[in-house]
C-alpha cells in the first residue's frame, strides 16, 4: 500500500508549492484537484504550476484535455486510478492537492453508478423534457426528498432523475438507497488543510492576479476565445469571464482586475466553508507546518 496524503485549502493559499516540496520529500507523484488545471492551454488563468516547477515530478490532473472536451466526475475517477496505479507500480507516494476538494470528497465517499439507459428510456425522457416544468412537478410529487435540492430549470439533473425513474421504475431516492456509493480511495488518508488568515489570503489573491496580468492573461484569454469561442465551461471560469468582459469593452482594465480579485476572494470563502463542513477529520496547519509534514 502506497503512502497517500491530501492537501486542501483556499485558492492562492500556497498548495501547489507545498505539494511540490512534499513530493520531493516523500519521493512522490502529485494528483491535482483543480477543475481548471485539467485543461491544456489554460495555463495562466488556472495558475497551474509551470512546466519548470513541475520538472522531475510526475503530475496527474494537469493538461489532461482541451477546453472543448467533456469532463465529468467519472473522468476524474479514471485520472485518480491511473495516478494510483502508476504510483504503486513505481513505489511512489501520492500527494493529492488542490482547491476543488469536492473531487477529494467524491473519492473518499464514492459514487453510486447510474443504471444503463436503454434507447426506449432515452426517447421517453427526451419526450418528457419537452415540458420541463411538467416533468419537474411529476418528479417532485413522487420523490420530493430527492427533488427538493434541484431547481425547476436544471435540465441536466431533471434528465438524470427521469432516466433513473423510467429505466428502473423506482424513485431516484430508492435507487440510490439500493445502490449505495462505493469509495474510490479504499483506506483512510490524512487530510491537511492550509490555514491562512483572511487578510493575508486576500493580499495573496491580489498579488497573484496582478502577476497573472503581467504574465499575459489577457492574450491567453483572447487566444482561447478565438480558438474555442465562449461556449465551453472553462470559458466561464473566474479569470477568463472577466477578461472577456474587458475585451468586449464592458470593463476597464482596472475594473477587470478588481472583478477577478473579488470573484476569486468569494471562491476562496466558498472553498473554506466547504472544507469545514465536509472534512471533519482534517488537520489544519499553517503553510510552513504543512511543508514540515513527516
Amino acid at each position: 500500500m502506497i503512502k497517500q496524503i491530501a492537501i486542501i485549502g483556499a485558492t492562492a493559499s500556497g498548495k501547489s508549492g507545498a505539494s511540490i516540496k512534499l513530493a520531493k520529500k516523500f519521493d512522490g507523484y502529485i494528483l491535482s484537484l483543480d477543475s481548471l488545471s485539467i485543461y491544456k492551454e489554460i495555463d495562466i488563468a488556472s495558475a497551474k504550476p509551470t512546466i519548470e516547477e513541475r520538472e522531475g515530478i510526475k503530475h496527474f490532473g494537469i493538461d489532461e484535455i482541451y477546453p472543448n472536451q467533456p469532463f465529468s466526475v467519472n473522468s476524474f475517477i479514471d485520472i485518480y486510478k491511473k495516478a494510483y496505479s502508476e504510483a504503486t507500480k513505481d513505489n511512489k507516494a501520492l500527494i493529492i492537492v488542490g482547491g476543488s476538494s469536492f473531487y477529494l470528497k467524491m473519492l473518499i465517499d464514492g459514487l453510486s453508478y447510474l443504471p444503463k439507459i436503454s434507447n426506449n428510456t432515452i426517447k421517453q425522457t427526451q419526450e418528457a423534457l419537452k415540458d420541463l416544468s411538467k416533468s419537474y412537478k411529476m418528479l417532485y410529487n413522487i420523490d420530493s426528498n430527492y427533488m427538493k435540492d434541484i431547481k425547476s430549470n436544471d435540465r441536466y439533473r431533471i434528465e438524470k432523475a427521469l432516466n433513473i425513474y423510467y429505466q428502473t421504475n423506482t424513485t431516484p431516492t430508492q435507487y440510490f438507497r439500493d445502490n449505495p456509493p462505493t469509495p474510490i480511495i479504499k483506506n483512510s488518508i490524512p487530510i491537511y488543510e492550509i490555514q491562512t488568515q483572511r487578510e493575508i489570503l486576500r493580499e495573496r489573491i491580489r498579488e497573484r492576479t496582478y502577476q497573472m496580468i503581467d504574465n499575459g492573461l489577457i492574450d491567453e484569454v483572447a487566444y482561447l476565445e478565438k480558438k474555442y469561442l465562449r461556449e465551453p465551461n472553462p470559458m466561464k471560469s473566474i479569470g477568463v469571464k472577466e477578461v472577456i468582459e474587458y475585451l468586449d469593452g464592458n470593463y476597464s482594465k482596472d475594473e477587470m482586475i478588481e472583478k477577478i480579485i473579488i470573484n476569486t476572494s468569494k471562491l476562496a470563502k466558498r472553498q473554506v466553508t466547504f472544507n469545514q463542513s465536509q472534512f471533519s477529520d482534517k488537520t489544519s496547519l499553517s503553510l510552513d507546518e504543512i511543508k514540515r509534514i513527516k
